[in-house]
């Protein structure tokens, strides 16, 4: 998922893995040890696949996608990056995310599923919402406003993630590109061909900035 408009890298209340902790450096210490790896981008048939379960947890190979993942989304400006945007068939995604009240979330999950909400709780927020595998456009996109997603960690420790605002909107984004779906899917087909169109003129912009946020980064 793209970041949000006007989230910035200030000093914060963060929550990693759910859990808030006391301090916690401006990037994130996956993304000094990954690498950068290439975003795929619409039209890739990975993006449409639903992707594998993590089966093995615990080692060297997941541990180092998810610091990859983490750079990757670092110099992409990204809030969210799922596996299969860096070609990887795997159910897992990563996000580094600020919500409306300030609260930086920081973490990975493997394996999510998003609680069902009863139709009487639900809520809809319609904002804007980017894709870092859809170059450039934002498109007004309707979200709950309250999602709980659960999983588990590198490790296989079970997990419980729950977001309000821009990240549960993050957290359901994420969750649909594991099952091969691109927010584009819920646009009309005329706001769809528009978002296409734009990516069309807007991605050299965008692949451009990337690789200098890798140069910056030395990455």
């Amino acid at each position: 998922m793209a970041r949000g408009f006007g989230d910035t890298a200030q000093d914060r209340r963060v929550r990693v893995q759910g859990v808030p902790v006391d301090s916690f450096p401006e990037l994130a210490p996956e993304v000094g040890r990954g690498e950068a790896r290439r975003i795929t981008v619409v039209g890739e048939d990975i993006l449409r696949r639903r992707l594998r379960e993590v089966t093995e947890f615990g080692t060297p190979e997941l541990a180092k996608l998810i610091d990859d993942m983490f750079a990757t989304n670092q110099i992409a400006d990204g809030a969210g990056l799922a596996a299969n945007q860096v070609d990887v068939d795997l159910q897992l995604f990563v996000w580094d995310v600020t919500d409306e009240w300030g609260v930086r979330h920081v973490g990975h999950i493997a394996n999510p599923v998003l609680d069902e909400v009863p139709t009487g709780e639900r809520r809809l927020i319609k904002e804007n919402e980017g894709c870092l595998s859809v170059p450039g456009p934002y498109r007004t996109v309707p979200r709950l406003d309250h999602a709980v997603v659960r999983g588990f960690d590198k490790d296989g420790n079970p997990l419980v993630i729950e977001g309000r605002g821009y990240f549960a909107r993050c957290l359901q984004h994420e969750t649909d590109h594991l099952h091969g779906r691109l927010y584009l899917d819920r646009l009309s087909n005329r706001e769809r061909k528009s978002a296409l169109r734009e990516m069309e003129t807007a991605q050299d912009e965008v692949f451009a900035r990337r690789a200098a946020n890798a140069a910056r980064l030395g990455k």
